[in-house]
Formats: C-alpha cells, sequence, structure tokens
C-alpha cells in the first residue's frame, strides 16, 4: 500500500491544487476538500487535458463508516487528489464542527456539471465501468443521444467478481484502448475503491473516480431524489423506495453515525467551540522552529496550531521536504490544533508517501492527543503509520 501511495502523490504533482496547497478539513479520519462545483470542474478538465492520473473520492456516510472499520478503505481517500463532501451528514458534522463546507457536492452532480460545462464539438470523453449487467451500455446510449458535454466511449460489465478477477489484462486493456478522459466505476464503495485504487498505474483514463448510482441515474433505471429531499439530507429516504435492498446499509450507517456522535462528534463540537471562545481572534501567533539533524528536520510548533496559521506552516513544510529528510512535527509547545490544521497533516502525509515516508509526530499532551483520536487520527500516532 505505500508503494501505491508513493506514486499516486508523484504523478498527481503538477495538477492543481498540490496537496499541501488543497484547503483540507479533517472530518473523523477523512480528508474533506473545502471546494466549489467550478473548481472541482475546472480541477477535472486541467487533468483531463494534462493526461495527469487524478483520483477523485466522494465521501458521503457510508464511506465515513467504512473508513472506521477498514484501513485499505481509509487508505483509499487518504491517497485520493480530490475528496469533496458528497452526503449531508458530512455537511452537518462539518457544520458542528465549525468547517465551512457550504454545500454538498454530489458525484451525479459533478458529473451533470461536466455535462452541461463542456461544448457539443470537444466533450469530455467517459467510460462506464460496472454496474449490473445491460445498465452500463443503456446509460452509454443513453448520454450519446444527448449530445451534451459528454461523450461515452466505452462500457463494461466486468460481471460479478472480486477487485483481482476485475483486474485482468483483457479488462484494463479495453478500458485503456477506449482513450476517455473520465473513467466512471460503479462496483459498490469498497470494491471499487479498492479497483481503483489497485490498478491505478496500470489504467491510462486519467481522471478517475467510483460514483455507484450514477449509471443507473443515466440509463434510466433508478430516478433520483427530488432536489428538495436532496437538500433536507433526505435523499436515502427516496433510494431506499428505488432500491429497498438498501435499508440494511443505512440502517448500519445510521446506527454508527448515532453511537459517533455521542462518542466523538459532540465532544468535538464542544472542544471546537471553546477554542473558538478562547483562542478565536486574540492574534496569537504560531511560532515555527526548524531543527536539523543528520536524518532529519524537527519542525517545532509554539502557539495555536489553527486554520490562519496553515499558509505558513506550509511553506515551512515545503521547504523541509526538498531536503529529503525524515520529517518529525513538535507539538510540544502547542496549544491547540483544529480540524483544517489535521488535515495539513493528512496532506503532509499523502506528500511524504512519495517518498515512502511518514511523518514523525512528538510532543503531544494528553489533551492534544486525546483530539487526535477523538479525530480517528490514531493511525498517525502508531510506530507503523500504514497500520
Amino acid at each position: 500500500m505505500i508503494g501505491h501511495g508513493a506514486q499516486v502523490g508523484a504523478v498527481s504533482r503538477g495538477t492543481v491544487p498540490d496537496d499541501l496547497s488543497r484547503e483540507v478539513y479533517c472530518i473523523l479520519g477523512m480528508p474533506i476538500d473545502a471546494v466549489g462545483m467550478p473548481s472541482v470542474v475546472r480541477t477535472i478538465e486541467t487533468a483531463a487535458a494534462r493526461k495527469s492520473p487524478f483520483f477523485i473520492s466522494t465521501p458521503n456516510l457510508n464511506f465515513l463508516v467504512n473508513s472506521l472499520s477498514d484501513p485499505n478503505f481509509r487508505e483509499s481517500l487518504l491517497l485520493s487528489d480530490l475528496c469533496p463532501a458528497d452526503g449531508m451528514p458530512i455537511i452537518w458534522i462539518a457544520w458542528l464542527f465549525g468547517i465551512p463546507l457550504k454545500n454538498r457536492i454530489a458525484g451525479c452532480d459533478i458529473f451533470d456539471a461536466l455535462k452541461a460545462e463542456r461544448n457539443r464539438e470537444n466533450p469530455m470523453k467517459v467510460f462506464l465501468f460496472g454496474g449490473a449487467e445491460g445498465v452500463a451500455s443503456a446509460a452509454a446510449r443513453a448520454l450519446n443521444v444527448e449530445r451534451g458535454g459528454v461523450y461515452c466511449v466505452g462500457s463494461l460489465y466486468p460481471g460479478l467478481g472480486s477487485a483481482d478477477e476485475m483486474s485482468r489484462c483483457e479488462i484494463i486493456d479495453q478500458i485503456n484502448s477506449s482513450d476517455a478522459d473520465l473513467l466512471v466505476a460503479a462496483l459498490g464503495a469498497k470494491k471499487g475503491q479498492l479497483w481503483l485504487q489497485r490498478n491505478h498505474y496500470r489504467l491510462r483514463i486519467p481522471v478517475r473516480t467510483h460514483l455507484g448510482a450514477l449509471v443507473n441515474f443515466q440509463a434510466g433505471t433508478l430516478k433520483r431524489a427530488p432536489r428538495f429531499l436532496q437538500k433536507l439530507g433526505l435523499e436515502w429516504l427516496w433510494r431506499i423506495k428505488e432500491e429497498p435492498s438498501l435499508w440494511r446499509r443505512y440502517w448500519n450507517d445510521g446506527r454508527v453515525l448515532l453511537r459517533l456522535m455521542f462518542t466523538r462528534i459532540l465532544p468535538l463540537a464542544i472542544w471546537t467551540w471553546w477554542l473558538h471562545r478562547k483562542y478565536g481572534d486574540n492574534g496569537q501567533d504560531l511560532v515555527i522552529s526548524e531543527i536539523h539533524h543528520t536524518d532529519c528536520i524537527t519542525v517545532s510548533l509554539s502557539g495555536p496550531a489553527v486554520a490562519r496559521h496553515v499558509g505558513k506552516v506550509v511553506l515551512v513544510l515545503k521547504k523541509a521536504i526538498g531536503t529529503g529528510k525524515r520529517i518529525v512535527i513538535d507539538f510540544s509547545n502547542a496549544r491547540v490544533l483544529d480540524a483544517r490544521f489535521l488535515g495539513l497533516l493528512l496532506m503532509l502525509r499523502k506528500t511524504l508517501n512519495t517518498h515512502g515516508t511518514y511523518p514523525t509526530i512528538v510532543g503531544l499532551s494528553p489533551e492534544l492527543e486525546r483530539i487526535f483520536r477523538l479525530n480517528s487520527l490514531e493511525f498517525m500516532l502508531s510506530s507503523d503509520k500504514g497500520a
């Protein structure tokens, strides 16, 4: 897994924005980009034009539940090049944490924006992979009848096998031969994320994402919830109406969310309220010092490690990364840290993974260590940072 992550970061360098410059927040261990739809569309079009491998994940409540129980699934999010929030529960949690996420950016809405954005003479070429038998081909026909900003150049139903069975050379070759700009997988969240991650270097289509229900919506086999239900966060009720078997997944996800509300979300919301009350606008600076050792650089932080200081920390980290040495972040004199700063640490982890290493976190007070654990970041504190 480390080797794959190293390659992901290396090839995505040069796309916009670079990982340390992304406005990323940590929501219970997941990286969430605070980004609007126009920026998402521009980033996808830039990556497609540059032929740069670009992995998009669209976290929702089910992604959160899977990431907490499955380290490999979590890693697929941590190594993604863009993670806009798809799912109102993620937006609600962000509001409680004071994170400036205004609206959800659903994967299907991204696709619709691409359909509307591109001109008819130069459509974005898409390949559809997965779905039930015959659905992807039906979606392809429907897309091409519309003749909008997206044109389907191929589709494939791989059967119901494992991610390994769907990674056979003939399948990858068929996908690559399409010369598409965008690959949309619809295999179920766990299998889809794993398949995209596993085949990252075998695929030549630049932009890749898993949008589970998209092929059904495009084919017309399922109808999407009315806009007012989407805005109320009740799209799941409509999905159960369309696909009754989904009730088990939503029931399980709802139970996990309820447990998280009392064990992590509310404690973190209270912490955020206290943080803003004590340090919100007092103007206290974050002092950064660097100690150069033979094999590492220690970046020591003194003061509040919060959003308003992220910019100058990024400058120091980029300089430190350029040395090729291992990076140690010392929080011995740090007073507080927030979701934006934790998001920066996740992006530092992704960036260092290009060199096959991880940042080392030291000097946490019991209070700050508890914040790491409440944010589901135990894996960043362990001796095996990939665990």
